[in-house]
């Protein structure tokens, strides 16, 4: 026989903590593209800082691969 007074235990589906290969699938696919979107955004900030070669530089003649000495 119940009693009135005593509150039922209901388990809760969503709960991750009950259902371990639930766990185990969010815990990889967190980590999986947090890893991505980490590495995604150092490729993308390494895009934006890129060096951009300036052809109008020009060198001292004495420098040069083969210099023209006076």
């Amino acid at each position: 026989m119940q009693h009135q007074n005593q509150p039922t235990h209901v388990d809760n589906p969503a709960d991750i903590e009950l259902n371990k290969p639930s766990k185990s699938r969010f815990l990889f696919l967190l980590f999986f593209f947090g890893i991505f979107i980490f590495a995604w955004a150092g490729c993308y900030n390494l895009y934006e800082h890129k060096f951009d070669a300036n052809p109008k530089v020009t060198a001292p003649d004495n420098t040069l691969y083969e210099p023209k000495y006076k």
